[in-house]
């Protein structure tokens, strides 16, 4: 499968929304502002709008309506035309002047009809029509206060943001997350006793509750959508039990088996549970300067998968806090720029050393080319070596604009190299060691006891001492790598010192983070009592063990843990390289925890390896990609770590 098609089939999706939005006001929600990030940049939205004026604006309840001299609207949105979403549309369009409004949905028509409890055999005998679109189009005009003004609502697969050519995420699904045995007990809830489910392995998408099956629904959809500009036949695979459920989806969705009947091309996809390995996404072990970069920079507001970097050094201004809000931030995104969307791509598959050196020759040469008075230095780089080369740039408008890409990479390499976080990297990466050579000799209660001393309160730690949501990611680790225990007397006092030790932290911090104000359910310290907090420690403990029996179903994939041995230390394994090998090794019999989902008879006959084509592997949340020539895709954050 070809790099371009990734980019291709964003940039073609964007092109359809463009051609609607000639001096209008634009209204996008986060998820479909990620993808035009991504994909093609806002400034080519801003070209097609045309004018001198920013007509942009985000969906939400109190956005700013449109004026007398803006008659026209552009609705861009990433889910279902529906609830509170009608709503807001209703209350924008009318304190506006709109006289022409257009509604563009990342969600085609067909969910549409299921969520409006349209039987499949009523939906199929609509095919080719549009009732939910056409009887929106009578509210729009309603609305607007003339039944005569123009409205139009369609459809486009406005599903990935590319990252890079084999690397797509879809920040519209960030919050679908695999499902947890704790789940289980909710969904059993609304089930009559003699339906009660055992495990996550019955949960099918008829167990689901309505929002999680639409959200699916959602996202098979646009996955189809993508198959097709790719004119192939996909083949469904999975490894967990909400991938099985995609995957099924996406086998049986009624759309996807019209198109494949007239598809030339084949395709296998993989869908994986991301719970069955967390240990890769809150590991330092990756070499990966991208990694650092995303996890130490500040989160661009709205976004799933970019970063702030701080642009004050190209500025007159001094680099002082006060300074840093009055500048626009830089980002990692640079779809308009080849030179800088080069940098990037070989940042994300190169190790940290090579990629700081990688940094720099694109600065000299850069440099060297607007005959900048540069100075080369030879050996280690160091922050104030780059930042040297940034500044050759700050008084010659004409090289800064042309480089403003690349100059955005090398700040946000700076920072980090710069960054405090980044020097306590080392720690984590030295204790996440240890815990690996642990957990192979001692039990999990001795494992928990190591990691006590290092629960210090606020009035207690020091910089180089762990922070709440450190704790947390430390814990997660702990359990995930470490997978199915025994539960004893010892573990049971071991954790129940840890939970006490951290509900603690948790009461004793004069600020809550967003983070902990969700754990906790408390929006300020003063409020969160011991009490609470250990209320909140002990359900969080229920889904760390949830995510340390993650794997118990699966038969071959039931450990991420080598352990080690006397010529090589204990060490982690990823799952989805596990799974990837199991793919391509045609010297093993046919997996069992990769599962075939049928769509039709014929497919009940195939088996083997044949069966995998070209290869698309998703994740459900956190993908920590490897570099193969295929395709990867996430449903949340682009977390690399390209060492396979």
């Amino acid at each position: 499968m070809s790099a371009p098609g990734v980019l291709s089939f964003t940039q073609q999706s964007w092109e359809k929304v463009l051609a609607k939005v000639k001096r209008a006001l634009v209204y996008l929600d986060a998820a479909c502002a990620e993808s035009l990030h991504w994909g093609c940049g806002s400034t080519r939205l801003l070209e097609a709008v045309g004018g001198p004026e920013c007509h942009l604006r985000e969906f939400e309840p109190a956005a700013v309506g449109g004026g007398a001299k803006q008659p026209k609207a552009v609705f861009v949105l990433s889910c279902l035309l529906k609830g509170r979403t009608v709503e807001t549309l209703r209350d924008i369009i009318c304190r506006s002047h709109f006289q022409y409004c257009v509604v563009v949905t990342a969600v085609n028509h067909a969910v549409h009809l299921t969520a409006n409890h349209v039987p499949a055999a009523a939906a199929a005998e609509l095919e080719g029509q549009q009732p939910v679109f056409e009887q929106l189009e009578e509210k729009l005009c309603e609305w607007m206060g003339n039944m005569n003004y123009t409205a139009e609502v369609l459809h486009v697969p406005l599903l990935l943001a590319p990252v890079a050519p084999h690397l797509a995420l879809t920040p519209a699904f960030a919050s679908l997350f695999p499902l947890l045995p704790q789940d289980v007990h909710l969904l059993n809830s609304a089930r009559p006793d003699k339906r009660r489910l055992g495990s996550l392995s019955e949960v099918d998408a008829t167990a689901l509750t309505p929002e999680l099956f639409l959200q699916i629904r959602c996202l098979v959809s646009g996955l189809s959508s993508l198959c097709e500009h790719f004119g192939v036949r996909e083949e469904c695979f999975a490894v967990g039990s909400l991938s099985r459920i995609i995957a099924a989806d996406l086998a049986n969705y009624a759309p996807a088996k019209n198109r494949r009947k007239t598809a030339t091309g084949r395709a296998s996809v993989v869908f994986v549970d991301r719970t069955l390995d967390l240990t890769g996404a809150t590991g330092h072990h990756g070499d990966n300067l991208v990694e650092k970069i995303i996890s130490v920079l500040p989160q661009l507001p709205g976004h799933t998968n970019d970063v702030m970097v701080n642009m004050v050094e190209l500025t007159a201004l001094q680099n002082e806090e006060k300074s840093q809000s009055m500048v626009a931030p830089g980002c990692l995104a640079q779809p308009k720029d080849a030179a800088a969307k080069a940098l990037w791509e070989a940042l994300l598959s190169t190790k940290h050393k090579e990629a700081v050196m990688e940094v720099r020759r694109h600065l000299v040469e850069a440099a060297s080319r607007e005959n900048l008075p540069i100075k080369m230095s030879m050996g280690r780089v160091t922050p104030g070596q780059l930042l040297s080369y940034i500044h050759l740039f700050k008084n010659n408008l004409k090289a800064l604009v042309s480089h403003c890409g690349l100059l955005q990479l090398g700040l946000a390499t700076v920072q980090t190299l710069k960054h405090p976080q980044t020097a306590k990297w080392d720690n984590f990466l030295a204790f996440e060691r240890l815990l690996l050579q642990s957990i192979g000799e001692s039990a999990m209660s001795v494992v928990l006891n190591q990691l006590l001393p290092m629960m210090k309160p606020l009035n207690q730690r020091t910089d180089n001492d762990y922070s709440p949501e450190e704790l947390l990611v430390l814990l997660i680790y702990i359990y995930s790598v470490g997978g199915e225990f025994t539960v004893d007397k010892d573990l049971g006092e071991a954790e129940e010192k840890v939970k006490k030790a951290l509900a603690q932290v948790f009461c004793e911090e004069s600020e809550l983070s967003p983070l902990l104000q969700k754990i906790t359910g408390c929006d300020s310290s003063i409020k969160l009592t011991f009490h609470k907090s250990k209320i909140a420690v002990d359900e969080l403990f229920t889904s760390l063990r949830d995510i340390a029996g993650a794997r118990n179903l699966m038969k071959q994939f039931k450990s991420v843990y080598v352990p080690g041995n006397h010529t090589h230390q204990a060490s982690y394994k990823p799952l989805l390289r596990q799974v990837v090998e199991e793919i391509f090794n045609p010297e093993k019999p046919d997996p069992v925890d990769i599962e075939h989902m049928s769509s039709g008879l014929t497919d009940l006959l195939k088996t083997g390896f044949s069966m995998f084509m070209k290869v698309i592997v998703l994740s459900t949340r956190l993908l920590k990609p490897f570099n193969i020539p295929e395709l990867l895709f996430a449903t949340d954050r682009l977390h690399p770590d390209l060492g396979f």
